[in-house]
């Protein structure tokens, strides 16, 4: 009869906790959607909210064409890049500090900034490669870099064993060893040159396009199948990696196959928008914060904390200097950093 009380008791406690995990979700959910209407109201348009719901419903194609333009040739790709790689550092970040077991990780530990960086780089300083479209040459070359970062870390972690300690020592090698080829190229570069491999160093979300929303949105969803499937192994990795594989968890397997997805996510991410660090870093700890160690939930919290900071900070720079901001987005960018 204790013992029943006792069950009955755990299961009501375990009810109002999913119950408030799952509001506390909803309610995050709830504050994006209001950045995404404020952040595609702001500009020097002088937009409103209601202009912006009316341009929505009517498409592209409204009747409104001034405002149509504005908002879906520029405004929306922006958002909706913000969204995607606010998710992808969100869940890329947790994913990281939960394989590494450490709270100061990020997507960016193990050298993919860098590596993305020395890739754009590259081809913004050799110019246009003749088998590929201008617009695509950065954020491709970026990619590839990225994607080479991911395998010499994981040659060598392979090769050393896969150890949380080894990942984070081949990443910092990389790291520092791209970091280096990027201030090369930067250091030979022209005046202009270097100006645009800053620029996209920074990181911004003016170089979205619809291209480059579909490629990260396709890359996102075909992770969305491998993240949901681990969420539940990734809660038990918390636990540590003794305790992980006496619940019969391959700690390795896992630890191998959630890196290649932080690699693929963070090359997406940062292939066309440059080089964003502090949301891998930040919004993990904001939904651990909100919802605990429970990566059924944690993860999304994370995806969608990511978006709300991106969100948050890209209404924060509009508002601070629209004008700036309009002129930059209006303006075409050379051959060889169009992306």
């Amino acid at each position: 009869m204790a013992w029943s009380m006792t069950q009955a008791r755990a299961e009501d406690a375990y009810r109002h906790a999913t119950a408030r995990k799952a509001a506390q979700l909803g309610a995050a959910v709830l504050v994006l959607v209001i950045l995404v209407l404020v952040d595609l109201a702001t500009g020097p348009s002088g937009m409103s909210i209601a202009d912006v719901w009316t341009a929505l419903l009517a498409g592209p194609s409204g009747e409104d064409r001034a405002a149509a333009t504005i908002l879906w040739q520029l405004r929306l790709p922006q958002t909706i890049m913000g969204i995607l790689v606010g998710g992808c550092l969100g869940i890329a970040g947790l994913q990281m500090q939960t394989i590494l077991d450490n709270p100061l990780a990020s997507p960016f530990t193990l050298g993919f900034s860098a590596s993305a960086g020395f890739g754009a780089a590259l081809a913004i300083m050799f110019g246009n490669f003749a088998w590929l479209p201008a617009y695509l040459a950065v954020p491709l070359s970026a990619f590839a870099m990225t994607v080479l970062a991911c395998f010499i870390v994981y040659v060598i972690a392979v090769w050393r064993g896969a150890t949380p300690e080894m990942l984070v020592l081949a990443g910092i090698t990389v790291l520092f060893f791209f970091q280096s080829l990027q201030s090369l190229l930067q250091f030979m570069a022209s005046p202009e040159v270097l100006q645009q491999i800053v620029f996209w160093l920074f990181g911004s979300m003016l170089k979205a396009t619809w291209t480059s929303v579909t490629v990260c949105g396709v890359i996102m969803i075909a992770c969305l199948p491998i993240i949901v499937r681990d969420s539940w192994n990734l809660t038990a990795l918390r636990l540590g990696d003794a305790n992980a594989a006496s619940l019969g968890l391959n700690v390795r397997a896992l630890r191998k196959r959630t890196f290649l997805t932080v690699a693929l996510l963070t090359s997406a991410a940062v292939s066309f928008v440059g080089t964003i660090g502090f949301v891998g870093l930040i919004a993990p700890h904001v939904g651990r914060a909100l919802v605990g160690e429970d990566h059924r939930y944690g993860l999304p919290m994370a995806a969608v904390s990511g978006a709300i900071i991106l969100i948050a900070a890209s209404v924060i720079g509009k508002a601070i200097s629209p004008e700036r901001l309009f002129r930059l987005a209006s303006s075409p960018p050379s051959p060889a950093f169009q992306c």
